[in-house]
């Protein structure tokens, strides 16, 4: 009798050995480890389910997905803080010359902000909003996992006129639906990419190509890298749509971005040349749906999703007008100098904001401009 419990015992000390070693596929965090991910520069945020951060390195050519749990907390109330930059700054022990923010993101459940800062010297530094407060989020001993990209833009790639291109080799990034999606540059004959990941990581990695008609140009072109995306529904079914730098506006059926596969996209919008995308959102109030998009040398434009669903006559011909538009109409919205965007709910946004006077602001508005 004593055998044979001590036959059982050991039979389940083996099964819940084996349950701890085959974690649960569906637990998001089964396969972090704990330490420092060596983050090189923080191209691009977004938020994912369980607090989970990712973040895109360019520099490296890496996704990172970073367990911030212990970071976040709940932001209450409308926000509206001065000097940003001059704020960030100080906490670096430099001079707001020497920072760049390069992106910034809301958590989907608190509405806690977070940004992502450059110093000149290469450092990347990632800080959250606590109430008025910015502080530092620590990058060095943390939970993660992490994931290369295949056949990203060679480190020492140039452009014609010698600028570096590696630090397109992720220029945005999404998550949805158990998936990374993001869009930058490969090293292939035609550069501009969509690639998809599964989450948690695997070596399952795919991507296409992609191909627009840039009216502004006058042409059609496949090395251009998509600036700003997001997924969005469309007449029901799955879409992609993405700017592009000079400005074109451009939607992907899901289901057409498939691996290995060249994709042409169906541009919807021209919306002036000598302006680069920088943010793009989509917002909803009294069941009508709005994307919002944020530029470098343009306002704040809004669109209505069912102009975009009805809209059939993609663009193929170049624009002749010298910054002329063309396409979905859009209304350019009493917000210049948007540098970033994202959305703290269905019908509200936060934005980072040059005003006219010098001034970097953080705000939050909403509801009144839908």
């Amino acid at each position: 009798m004593k055998t044979l419990k001590l036959t059982l015992l050991m039979l389940l000390a083996f099964v819940l050995c084996g349950f701890a070693k085959n974690p649960d596929p569906t637990d998001l965090k089964a396969n972090f480890v704990k330490g420092n991910p060596e983050i090189k520069a923080i191209s691009a945020l977004t938020f994912g389910p369980e607090n989970i951060l990712f973040i895109g390195d360019a520099t490296s050519a890496e996704v990172m997905a970073i367990d911030v749990s212990e970071e976040v907390s709940a932001q209450s109330g409308e926000v509206n803080l001065s000097k940003v930059d001059e704020t960030l700054a100080m906490q670096m022990g430099t001079t707001a010359d020497q920072i760049e923010i390069t992106d910034m993101a809301v958590h989907p459940e608190t509405k806690q902000i977070f940004l992502s800062v450059q110093h000149s010297s290469g450092n990347s530094m990632l800080f959250k909003l606590n109430g008025e407060k910015f502080m530092n989020v620590p990058l060095t001993d943390v939970m993660y996992s992490k994931q290369g990209l295949a056949d990203a833009i060679a480190e020492d790639a140039e452009d014609r006129r010698g600028r570096p291109m590696r630090k397109w080799a992720i220029s945005d990034i999404q998550y949805t639906d158990g998936k990374i999606m993001l869009t930058g540059l490969s090293n292939k004959e035609f550069g501009s990419t969509f690639r998809s990941m599964p989450f948690p990581f695997t070596e399952d990695q795919s991507y296409a190509s992609l191909e627009i008609y840039h009216a502004a140009h006058g042409q059609y072109e496949t090395h251009a890298p998509v600036k700003t995306f997001m997924p969005i529904t469309l007449n029901g079914k799955p879409h992609v749509i993405a700017s592009y730098t000079c400005t074109p506006l451009v939607v992907f059926p899901m289901d057409e971005l498939k691996s290995g596969e060249h994709t042409k996209g169906k541009t919807v919008a021209e919306l002036g040349n000598w302006n680069t995308p920088l943010d793009i959102i989509e917002l909803q109030k009294d069941g009508e749906r709005y994307v919002f998009m944020a530029n470098s040398s343009r306002a704040l434009m809004k669109f209505k999703v069912k102009d975009i669903e009805t809209f059939n006559d993609y663009l193929t011909t170049k624009v002749e007008e010298r910054s002329g538009t063309d396409g979905v109409p859009f209304i350019a919205l009493p917000f210049v100098n948007v540098l970033q965007l994202d959305k703290v709910g269905d019908d509200a946004f936060v934005m980072l904001q040059r005003t006219s006077d010098g001034d970097l602001v953080l705000k939050s508005s909403g509801g009144r401009w839908l």
